[in-house]
């Protein structure tokens, strides 16, 4: 599924896929997306419901949670909790916080399951430059790209960072570009949802969400990337001619 939906959307680059929800609530994509929510080292760290996946496993069963997620997905009734905050301290001696929002067990499986249809369409749409949070890179890939240019004649490297990237993202820019791509509303629904689904703060007070996608969620990186993959476009223009990369000679 996720061979064909990359090949259709590198084949066609301003198609809009309709029908994706059948595959987000496929029986085999929820099963996957457990499997990958239960590898994941927060497995077992609760979300605001306090199921975790050993408690869904010793008490409930994982086909008898899938089957009631499933059905409430088709019938329209599934809505995602607002996610549990929990701050920690950035590393490097700062005294800064990182605020990491925790989804419960349940929006888990339906982020990842989401993420396993959505992902081969936009990783069709994103630049080959671009390295972070993407399947099979890593900031390595990075570096040895950069030791790459450092040794043909390029001289400069721009070290920039957005402030609280992630708690600043803006809902409707990032949904104008899930919609470039999917034209299936009850999918457009679900990503909205989930960027609608409010913080339960540390203090216990309940916020709502207007901007940003919270650190911890399995579909923020991908969603951060759709909105941050504009300015990778807008920084490729000048060397994109034909959808083909050409450098400079001696670079710049």
């Amino acid at each position: 599924m996720q061979t064909k939906l990359h090949r259709w959307a590198a084949a066609d680059p301003g198609r809009r896929f309709d029908d994706l929800f059948n595959f987000v609530h496929d029986p085999a994509t929820l099963l996957m997306a457990f499997d990958r929510v239960a590898g994941n080292q927060g497995a077992n760290t609760p979300g605001v419901d306090g199921l975790t996946v050993a408690g869904i496993e010793e008490r409930i069963g994982v086909p008898g949670f899938l089957d009631d997620l499933r059905a409430a997905l088709r019938d329209g009734s599934f809505r995602p909790l607002p996610v549990r905050e929990r701050k920690i301290l950035k590393p490097g001696g700062s005294g800064k916080v990182r605020k990491l929002g925790i989804p419960a067990l349940a929006d888990r499986v339906v982020q990842a399951a989401l993420k396993l249809v959505l992902e081969p369409i936009f990783e069709a749409d994103f630049e080959p430059v671009s390295y972070g949070f993407r399947p099979r890179r890593r900031p390595h890939d990075a570096i040895a790209e950069i030791h790459h240019f450092g040794t043909r004649g390029y001289r400069w490297v721009l070290d920039a960072d957005i402030e609280a990237a992630f708690d600043n993202l803006s809902h409707s820019f990032v949904m104008d570009r899930v919609r470039a791509r999917v034209k299936d509303k009850r999918v457009l629904a679900l990503v909205k949802a989930f960027l609608k689904a409010g913080v339960l703060t540390e203090l216990g007070e309940q916020r709502n969400t207007h901007t940003g996608t919270p650190q911890g969620g399995i579909l923020s990186p991908l969603i951060f990337n759709i909105a941050l993959s504009a300015l990778d476009e807008h920084v490729m223009a000048p060397w994109n001619v034909n959808g083909l990369v050409v450098l400079p000679v001696g670079g710049q």
